[in-house]
């Protein structure tokens, strides 16, 4: 039930997943306004355990921070049972990830995506295909239900991309992988609120 919550997945849950947490969180309160929390829950977690209790990394937090998000509070944390369970649409950077989740969590599968797929996959679903948005929890909620169940379905109709690993490399590397981000979480957003996408940050391009 309510709210529609998204786990980001990452190796060690320090620079691509929490900057897709935060991102989201940050792009539905925007829309929404306050209580976005209670429409949408964004959180994250590794499949490794080596960084569980650690902040963002600095250069992922300070692209987030460019962006208008925060890292306060955030703590690396490693994936349990439950994180799974709860998910109503799992969100990883890379194959790896998605295969970690295929031999230890296998009930998630079906919610499972690659970000830059399931953004490519949600990008083609029109409106009329999922349930009317209302604005509400339970509307959105529904949406977001419908909309996973469509993208499980059509996942062979569009290339799995994933998204590079930017621990260690330069600033701009930071800044392509989180434009990739805030490029695949759009189509979401636009079809759980029900509305037009539109970029969030104007430096953003569709690639």
């Amino acid at each position: 039930m309510p709210p529609f919550a998204v786990l980001h997945v990452c190796m060690g849950n320090t620079c691509r997943s929490p900057m897709a947490e935060r991102l989201l969180a940050l792009r539905v309160a925007q829309q929404v306004g306050r209580s976005a929390e209670d429409l949408v829950l964004s959180t994250s977690c590794a499949i490794g355990s080596w960084h569980v209790g650690e902040g963002m990394n600095p250069p992922a937090a300070h692209e987030l921070r460019s962006r208008g998000g925060s890292e306060e509070g955030f703590r690396s944390r490693h994936m349990v049972t439950e994180h799974i369970e709860t998910a109503d649409l799992i969100l990883t950077a890379t194959g790896e990830q998605v295969e970690y989740i295929a031999n230890e969590h296998p009930q998630g599968l079906p919610r499972t995506f690659l970000v830059r797929h399931f953004g490519a996959i949600a990008a083609r679903v029109t409106d009329d295909e999922l349930p009317a948005g209302d604005g509400s929890a339970q509307g959105i909620y529904r949406r977001g239900q419908a909309l996973v169940a469509l993208a499980d379905k059509r996942r062979d109709t569009v290339p799995a991309e994933r998204l590079e690993d930017p621990w260690g490399e330069s600033p701009e590397s930071f800044t392509r992988v989180a434009d990739e981000i805030e490029v695949a979480l759009e189509p979401l957003l636009a079809r759980l609120l029900g509305r037009r996408d539109s970029s969030p940050n104007p430096n953003v391009v569709s690639r």
